[in-house]
């Protein structure tokens, strides 16, 4: 499994913790929106390995818009929960570094 994989699944969890209606925002508020820094940055990170790797990309650039919007109350929990199916849905998925393709 390839790190941008790894990334993505633990991207995926993340979100998907912030996501919860009360916990995520109490997280979220509770100490001053860093963690939607934190996920820019992971999110950056990981599609900058998951293009080096070839793999689908979707779920990085949703969570990238997620972090950017997820300060909103009410549209930052849908875009958490979007953003973690998506990243979960792509990190199941082999990209084609793993699978002997090189993207060119």
């Amino acid at each position: 499994m390839s790190v941008s994989r790894i990334l993505k699944w633990v991207t995926g969890a993340l979100e998907a913790l912030l996501g919860i209606p009360v916990l995520g925002a109490v997280i979220i508020v509770g100490l001053a929106w860093t963690p939607l820094l934190i996920m820019l940055v992971l999110h950056i990170i990981t599609l900058v390995l998951t293009k080096k790797d070839g793999g689908a990309s979707t779920g990085s650039i949703l969570g990238i818009i997620t972090s950017c919007v997820g300060w909103i109350p009410g549209v930052g929990m849908v875009m958490h929960i979007l953003s973690a199916i998506f990243l979960m849905i792509n990190a199941a998925k082999p990209d084609n570094a793993s699978n002997g393709v090189v993207a060119g």
